[in-house]
């Protein structure tokens, strides 16, 4: 029977994810709806649902959206093909990539340009990493796992380095990391960890929290890279996990056993979702809820220029 829940601080939503969905929000006052968005803006659905009934439309291409139009393009970042694509098409563009996924492109079209075979340690399919690849698509290979770096083949071993999917389990990339310098001695890296402090501060928070709680449940949707991530950490450390959108996933089954519950939210998690589920078990009787201690994060990210003006743009009359 639960008779604790635990909250991980951090949690929640990260600076370039807040970035992203007030893009949005600003886009629709400054244009009024509809206004575009390629792909989900950030990987929640309820967020996205919540965008959709102000006037956002999503769309999983640029090439759906009307000639002329207002698009936004999602946090995850694109490939150049898209921004050409867009001008083309005459849309009027507006990036929310998040800087910091900004910074792998950079650090990738960088490399490729200096001649390297560029490792990009991700996901397959995930949208970060096709953004990721096509930057430079004949000089970057995929890396997902430990076995395929020590099977990656290259055509100079001298010059080869490595990127990061900014969503990834910290102690997997490490590994990986790991495995690729030991194939390749002059490896290049970057400077700093492409794992965004986002991330490493959920996972690091989830680590701490693990040896106090004996379930835990992690507010995400099913194609949140770092919210996967979270339930990994736990498990990895022997202690039931699972992934809820909101309070209506929670089996309570589940429940039977635990007597604490931790809690924490992927970085595309609206905290109002950490509420609802805090309410849940509360209704249920739990009255001891709160943080196991308070982190606070003070990153922010400025908005892209197009949306930070505070006088809304009115259609020219025909």
């Amino acid at each position: 029977m639960v008779k604790r829940v635990l909250l991980a601080s951090p949690r929640g939503y990260c600076a370039g994810v807040e970035r992203a969905i007030e893009t949005v929000e600003r886009a629709l006052e400054l244009h009024g709806p509809p206004v575009y968005v390629r792909r989900q803006i950030v990987h929640n659905s309820h967020v996205v649902r919540d965008l959709e009934a102000r006037g956002a439309v999503f769309v999983s291409s640029e090439e759906d959206v009307p000639r002329g139009a207002v698009l936004v393009l999602a946090a995850h970042g694109v490939a150049p093909s898209v921004y050409l694509n867009a001008e083309r098409l005459e849309l009027r563009a507006i990036d929310a990539t998040c800087p910091l996924v900004t910074k792998v492109h950079s650090e990738a079209k960088r490399y490729a340009a200096e001649g390297h075979t560029v490792v990009l340690v991700g996901h397959a399919g995930h949208e970060e990493v096709v953004g990721t690849m096509g930057e430079a698509p004949d000089s970057i290979v995929l890396v997902e796992t430990v076995e395929d770096a020590l099977a990656l083949e290259v055509p100079d071993e001298e010059r080869v380095a490595y990127v990061t999917q900014t969503t990834l389990s910290v102690d997997d990339t490490a590994e990986i990391v790991a495995a690729l310098r030991g194939r390749f001695p002059r490896l290049h890296g970057p400077r700093t960890d492409d794992i965004c402090y986002a991330t490493t501060n959920r996972q690091r928070a989830v680590k701490e929290l693990v040896g106090e709680v004996d379930l835990l449940l992690v507010i995400g949707s099913r194609n949140s890279s770092n919210s996967n991530r979270l339930v990994e950490v736990a498990r990895a450390a022997g202690v039931a996990s699972h992934l809820i959108d909101d309070e209506t996933g929670i089996d309570e089954r589940w429940l039977d056993s635990p007597e604490t519950v931790g809690l924490t939210s992927g970085a595309s998690a609206p905290e109002s979702l950490v509420a609802r589920v805090c309410d849940w078990f509360r209704a249920r009787g739990v009255t001891d809820i709160g943080p196991l201690r308070t982190v606070y994060e003070d990153v922010t990210f400025r908005l892209p220029v197009q949306v930070q003006l505070t006088r809304r743009v009115r259609p020219s009359a025909a």
